[in-house]
């Protein structure tokens, strides 16, 4: 297996370091204060996020809530689909549910639904990952640690759901607005959506649900029988992509 140069220097920067300074050594090279902190996180254990969708409520070319996503995170705009980044996004219906959707459903019922990372109870994506770039949080969240993230892409294969984005070119100059609170990306990281985990654990609800005008998202936690999330999931018909695989998504689309 050939190395470009810039990866053989890496990896000789890293043995070195490890040899040198161990864990610590290795997390000022790959640009992070404390490797071993990354995973710590404010989650709690009691709570289960999830994330309920009526796009029955949703207006059609709104797309607030895609771009509110988009600018807290610094997710770069490449101009091209070849290149595209997208956390939040809207996908054709038969494209998220495939055999699910009506075979005599009428022509115009394919419109665009929301889609993003379901954040599964039982995540695939995490299971491959070599270096636990990606990974659970007790409380639901499907994490990813971008600093750890070594763009193998086993986690996008593992995803059945399609939902992960590899950054190809540099992000960072196709940033218009850059949001210096939240960490950008490099070339060669995976993203997606992180149901703003950085909000949650201040008491916030994600961007994407604050900036809707039609209430159109509903997040809330799954274990609280008295939340709104799971009113709705009590009194409304719901469906999920692909639920015979087992996944268990927190993410709920209203029928």
């Amino acid at each position: 297996m050939k190395f470009k140069r810039g990866q053989f220097i890496k990896l000789s920067a890293l043995t070195a370091a490890f040899a040198i300074g161990g864990k610590k050594a290795i997390s000022l090279i790959a640009g992070n204060e404390l490797l071993a902190d990354n995973h710590k996180t404010k989650a709690d254990p009691n709570k289960r996020w999830g994330m309920a969708v009526e796009m029955g409520k949703c207006k059609e070319g709104c797309e607030k809530c895609i771009d509110a996503c988009h600018t807290i995170h610094n997710v770069p705009d490449h101009g091209n689909p070849k290149d595209e980044i997208k956390w939040i996004w809207k996908e054709k219906k038969s494209k998220i549910f495939g055999e699910q959707v009506h075979p005599y459903a009428e022509k115009n019922a394919d419109k665009p639904f929301l889609y993003m990372c379901l954040h599964c109870d039982e995540p695939p994506c995490t299971r491959v990952c070599p270096v636990n770039a990606t990974f659970p949080r007790e409380d639901g969240i499907v994490m990813m640690d971008f600093h750890r993230c070594i763009g193998c892409r086993f986690c996008m294969a593992a995803c059945p759901y399609g939902v992960r984005n590899f950054n190809f070119k540099d992000p960072r100059p196709n940033i218009e607005n850059p949001n210096y609170s939240y960490p950008s990306r490099s070339m060669g990281v995976v993203e997606k959506c992180n149901f703003c985990n950085e909000r949650v654990d201040e008491g916030k609800v994600p961007a994407c649900v604050e900036v809707c005008p039609e209430k159109v998202l509903t997040f809330g936690d799954l274990n609280d029988e008295n939340s709104e999330i799971r009113q709705i999931l009590r009194t409304r018909e719901t469906i999920q992509p692909k639920t015979e695989l087992g996944t268990k998504p927190s993410v709920f689309y209203v029928v």
